[in-house]
């Protein structure tokens, strides 16, 4: 370990940008490179890594921003992709990355967080975090046909250059999903998810000047985000995507509560672990968004 280096903020170096990004593809399958060549990187990304030469071996990465909580805003850091090469597991790198963040950022932020998968579940409650279980919303839907203006609803290419713009346009312009639970200044990870997640699930809603991500499985929606430049009204959104035979929507992200929608929750457990820092909380009862998870 003795020959190993830290390194951070080498998003202008090509040879340590390309060997983290082959890090992340060879062990979780995540592709950087077409979220990078779209200017997707922005100054809120930073990864902390360790390298051998010009490899690198271990990462964890710090995404800076912003968490909307019954509509006032906290500074938060959602610390992902933490990696280590296979030959250099069992070393401790992630511990001291982990570590490096924590100095880095002390008394910088409300909240810090991130989400593990099953294997390294005893790992973070060594550095203050805490399990977190989260809440998934849904709705018995009665769809309203509405016979005076029919639903304009346009399909979004991503390999298609306009198309393109518009969605990275409202990424960067958008409002916060919900102003009881969302994420902000997150464009960078929102378009992440819109290239290599769910580029076949991205629509322009004409009329209301809205872009929707979503699914629709048999009877079926499940809704992932809404991006809008304004204020908007969840059930009109709901009644423009929906159909006859839609009978169920689920929330990936936490609504509004609405007179007119009569939600349900489940709890469920994503791997959450949250460090606050004061006398913040991370609310109860909430959906990360789905489309800021790093």
């Amino acid at each position: 370990m003795q020959d190993l280096k830290f390194t951070k903020n080498y998003k202008n170096n090509d040879t340590l940008r390309n060997s983290f990004f082959e890090l992340a593809a060879s062990t979780f399958d995540i592709h950087f490179e077409n979220w990078y060549q779209h200017g997707c990187w922005g100054e809120g990304y930073n990864p902390f890594s360790f390298v051998d030469g010009d490899r690198i071996v271990a990462n964890a990465s710090v995404n800076i921003l912003e968490l909307i909580i019954q509509g006032e805003k906290k500074k938060a850091i959602q610390i992902g992709t933490v990696v280590t090469h296979p030959d250099y597991r069992g070393k401790g790198l992630s511990a001291s990355l982990m570590n490096k963040i924590l100095e880095e950022y002390e008394n910088k932020y409300d909240l810090m967080y991130l989400f593990a998968n099953e294997s390294v579940l005893d790992f973070y409650p060594k550095f203050g975090f805490k399990a977190v279980e989260e809440h998934l919303f849904s709705m018995d839907f009665h769809y309203k046909a509405n016979p005076v203006e029919p639903a304009n609803l346009r399909k979004l290419n991503v390999t298609d250059a306009e198309d393109l713009k518009l969605i990275q346009q409202f990424a960067s312009q958008r409002l916060p999903v919900s102003k009881r639970f969302a994420t902000d200044r997150t464009p960078g990870i929102f378009m992440f998810y819109c290239l290599n997640v769910f580029s076949d699930d991205i629509y322009y809603l004409v009329n209301e000047n809205v872009i929707v991500i979503y699914q629709k499985e048999n009877s079926n929606i499940d809704l992932f985000d809404v991006v809008s430049l304004n204020e908007m009204n969840m059930r009109d959104i709901l009644n423009t995507i929906a159909d006859a035979d839609t009978e169920k929507v689920t929330f990936h992200f936490t609504p509004d509560e609405d007179k007119d929608m009569d939600l349900k929750s489940t709890m469920t457990n994503e791997g959450l672990f949250v460090k606050t820092h004061g006398d913040i909380l991370y609310p109860v009862n909430v959906k990360h968004p789905i489309t800021s998870i790093a």
